[in-house]
């Protein structure tokens, strides 16, 4: 067996009153094409979604699994040589779309690395921005988007905040980020003197 079929993740399970057709290269490719008009994806995501297919095609129908991963491997070459895969716009994207929604570094960098995504292209996506989240004001403004969207420290009715504290900085944990990053969000008095922390830090 191949190292990409190893990959490729557990064995695919068969949906009851389903019997996948053997696979071939016109099988893959539309396949590959429904996914991407569905899902954006890494090159290296594509793959592993493919190649479940290979193995439960060899499982099923006793066709070649090795034949069915140099399927694979060409068609994702052409379509990166096509432009229908690009993984550091793929991950230009979603760094932009997870920082938006309040993620820390940390969980974008996890995020990424979990959808086939390198460690130097994480890197260099990340620092191209100018800071370690890969966006103006870093994890503070992240942080602050996670506040805004939970409900965190100061949207809180100012009454509530001491007794949530503690929750609160649970979540910023959960979330990734550090302890200072935290108290610094949950330090603000309120909304209004959050957006002036981050107004200075940029």
């Amino acid at each position: 067996m191949s190292d990409f079929t190893k990959d490729a993740g557990p064995e695919p399970r068969i949906r009851p009153g389903r019997t996948p057709k053997p696979v071939s290269a016109e099988s893959l490719e539309a396949a590959a094409l429904f996914h991407l008009e569905r899902f954006a994806s890494s090159s290296a995501n594509l793959r592993r979604v493919l190649l479940r297919r290979v193995q439960r095609s060899a499982a099923l129908h006793g066709s070649d699994a090795e034949a069915g991963v140099l399927l694979v491997e060409a068609l994702i070459q052409r379509f990166i040589g096509a432009g229908l895969l690009d993984d550091r716009a793929y991950a230009e994207a979603k760094s932009a779309s997870l920082h938006r929604r309040g993620a820390s570094a940390r969980a974008i960098a996890a995020k990424l690395a979990g959808r086939g995504v390198g460690t130097e292209l994480i890197r260099t996506v990340m620092a191209s921005a100018g800071d370690e989240s890969g966006r103006p004001g870093g994890d503070l403004a992240a942080a602050a988007m996670l506040a805004r969207r939970r409900r965190l420290g100061p949207y809180r009715d100012e009454a509530a905040r001491s007794a949530y504290r503690l929750k609160d900085l649970a979540a910023f944990a959960r979330a990734g980020f550090t302890r200072a990053v935290a108290e610094r969000v949950l330090g603000a008095a309120d909304p209004e003197a959050l957006e002036a922390l981050l107004g200075e830090e940029q």
